[in-house]
This record gives structure tokens, sequence and C-alpha cells, in this order.
């Protein structure tokens, strides 16, 4: 069997900085990697508070989407990675205003850290 995969990049979000693809449309779903806050404008993380943080790596992840076709109303997986989890409730404020009717489904933890020394990391999985 062939898996055909379309790789999705745009100027609008930070460009990888490992070897991998901002995101992935394979059989119809689209695979966001995971969005640090960095602004694409400068290549600085965004602000030194997790919900200015969080605000960027979603609006890195609406790029993405949006290159490929899609918008935030299409994401059905979120992961949302958290230097403290002590932050969850200032970062779900934030994400709440970018998801209000039918929530994608999530999991969110907090890891030993993150590149860039970045306070969150957000991947997502939306559908066309």
């Amino acid at each position: 069997m062939i898996l055909l995969k379309k790789k999705i990049s745009t100027d609008k979000a930070p460009s990888a900085i490992g070897p991998y693809s901002q995101a992935i449309i394979a059989a119809g779903t689209i695979y966001v990697s995971g969005q640090l806050p960095i602004d694409p404008s400068t290549g600085s993380i965004a602000g030194d508070d997790i919900k200015a943080q969080t605000r960027q790596s979603l609006e890195n992840i609406r790029a993405v989407l949006e290159s490929a076709g899609a918008g935030m109303e299409n994401v059905v997986k979120t992961t949302v990675f958290l230097k403290d989890i002590g932050e969850f409730t200032e970062m779900n404020e934030v994400y709440a205003q970018y998801f209000t009717d039918d929530c994608p489904a999530r999991a969110a933890f907090q890891v030993g850290s993150l590149p860039k020394n970045a306070r969150v990391e957000i991947e997502a999985i939306a559908v066309l």
C-alpha cells in the first residue's frame, strides 16, 4: 500500500527547527507538529507568560491549518505540553478562546523542558 502524504509549509508560522514538517496531510487528516510560541516575524518566543505563549502557539496552529485549507474548527485532537502544570488554568483560559463549540479531544501534561525554554508547545490533529 502506498501512503500518499503532502507536506504543509507556511511562512506565517515558525519554520521547523529540526528534521520535521510543520504539518502533513495524509488520508484527509492534517497532523500539525508541535507549535512552540515563536513569533514567525521575529523568530523569538512571544512573551514571558503562559497566556502570551499559549496564544502564539495557537496562532501558529491556525496559520498552518489555514495553509492546508482548514481552520481551528477542523481540529479533532490536541496535545498540550506544559513546562509547569501549575499554569494549566491560565493556559486553559486562552485555549478556551480558540475552541468553543464541539471542542477537540485533548491531553495536557507537564514535561521536563521544551525547546527554546518555552512554557508551552501544542500539537494538533485536524480533518478536512
